[in-house]
């Protein structure tokens, strides 16, 4: 439970950040934030820590019931989806066709609760990277946004 306390209470800072990270290491910019991801084979790392933090630590079961039992597919969607998102090739859109994130979501009750234990199970993913802090610090801030807003189109939802 300290992770989500500690990622909820980062977020108005990580914000204040962003944009002056953004300019300084072109995040953000065509493929930069993709590049500096290492790559497909970066997302891959990453999103494979990803579901191993949430498969793992208790702290993240309420997400992890959100999931089906193989993630299989879910890693594939997520993995593809961040390729194009970070601005590389736009894998997900290749396989499974557009996406509209909170419209996928929508199903789910997805509320702040929620919302911050992905997000502070990808901070703890993205802590086993190899990526400069100022790219962890973009990338969480990039990644509230659209977390967010799956909780605001959940709330209508629900």
């Amino acid at each position: 439970m300290q992770h989500l306390l500690k990622v909820s209470g980062v977020f108005s800072e990580i914000t204040q950040y962003s944009n002056m990270i953004e300019s300084e290491a072109n995040y953000g910019q065509g493929d930069a934030t993709f590049q500096a991801a290492g790559g497909e084979i970066g997302i891959h790392t990453l999103v494979d820590a990803f579901y191993d933090i949430m498969d793992g630590q208790p702290d993240f079961k309420t997400i992890r019931s959100m999931h089906p039992a193989d993630m299989k597919i879910s890693r594939d969607k997520l993995a593809r989806f961040l390729c194009g998102w970070t601005g590389g090739p736009r894998r997900y859109n290749e396989k499974y066709g557009p996406i509209t994130i909170p419209g996928v979501h929508a199903h789910l009750n997805v509320t702040e609760v929620e919302r911050d234990q992905w997000l502070a199970c990808m901070a703890l993913a993205l802590e086993k990277q190899a990526y400069p802090q100022s790219l962890v610090t973009y990338l969480l801030a990039q990644l509230f946004i659209p977390a967010d807003r799956i909780r605001q189109v959940c709330a209508q939802q629900h």
